[in-house]
């Protein structure tokens, strides 16, 4: 069974599922390889314009697969986190996250680094990394343009999943709406980015990212340092361990 799911769901929209719902999306190399070629190929396509991102049954995505990468070299799966969450933020196409019951770690931040994010009522968001002994380098590049740093600090440090209208009210979501009116809502959006010019709606991303004082894609590199001296620590295998196990970490003192 394919891992992503491609459809033209119109002439110029692209739907994107992530299709692992017997694991709740969680994120292998398989399945970032192919979302990551999933966006280039829409954006290779010069009548689309928008690319909606969904998750099949009950949440969006709840980050990486542990399992495989406790078994996989580190630089493996951070490379492929980097490479999706890049594809995501360069691509001239609107991408819109069309979000459901859970959003968390490394899937929070594929939801961070599209231009809009729907999410439906109760849906919990998070990034509970920290507590894996991990650091959410990557994800922290996107947290960081667009959350207050009080906001930025309470995610990360106090790692705590919050609910969609929370995550609305401090700008991390778009629009909450109840599950069954989701599709509709995130067509809504569609429609309102389809009223522009496509070349200005392009040339408006590229100016929105050129303004920052630094790229995604120079962030990237100096955030996936920090993910891997976290990924190859004795933290973060007591960590990762200890969620597989379904045990309470023992950290050092």
């Amino acid at each position: 069974m394919p891992v992503v799911l491609i459809e033209k769901q119109t002439p110029q929209i692209t739907l994107v599922t992530l299709n692992r719902p017997e694991r709740r999306n969680a994120l292998t190399i398989e399945l970032m390889t192919e979302l990551t070629a999933a966006v280039e190929n829409a954006a290779a396509d010069q009548t689309q314009r928008i690319l909606i991102l969904r998750g099949a049954g009950k949440a969006f995505c709840t980050g990486l697969d542990l399992e495989e990468a406790a078994k996989q070299e580190p630089h493996a799966t951070a490379e492929a986190v980097a490479r999706v969450l890049l594809a995501l933020a360069e691509t001239r196409l609107v991408t819109i996250a069309m979000v459901h019951g859970a959003a968390v770690a490394g899937g929070a931040g594929v939801m961070s680094a599209c231009d809009f994010v729907v999410a439906a009522e109760r849906t919990k968001i998070g990034y509970p990394e920290v507590r894996r002994g991990l650091v959410a380098g990557l994800v922290m590049i996107f947290l960081r343009r667009q959350l207050r740093e009080r906001d930025l600090r309470e995610l990360l440090l106090a790692s705590e999943l919050i609910e969609a209208e929370r995550a609305r009210d401090i700008g991390l979501v778009n629009r909450v709406v109840p599950k069954d009116d989701l599709e509709v809502e995130t067509n809504k959006i569609a429609a309102s980015i389809l009223q522009g010019a496509p070349g200005a709606i392009t040339n408006s991303k590229r100016l929105m990212e050129e303004l920052w004082s630094t790229s995604v894609r120079d962030d990237i590199e100096v955030a996936l340092r920090h993910h891997l001296e976290a990924r190859e620590s004795a933290e973060a295998k007591e960590g990762i361990a200890a969620f597989l196990e379904k045990r309470p970490p023992r950290w050092a003192e």
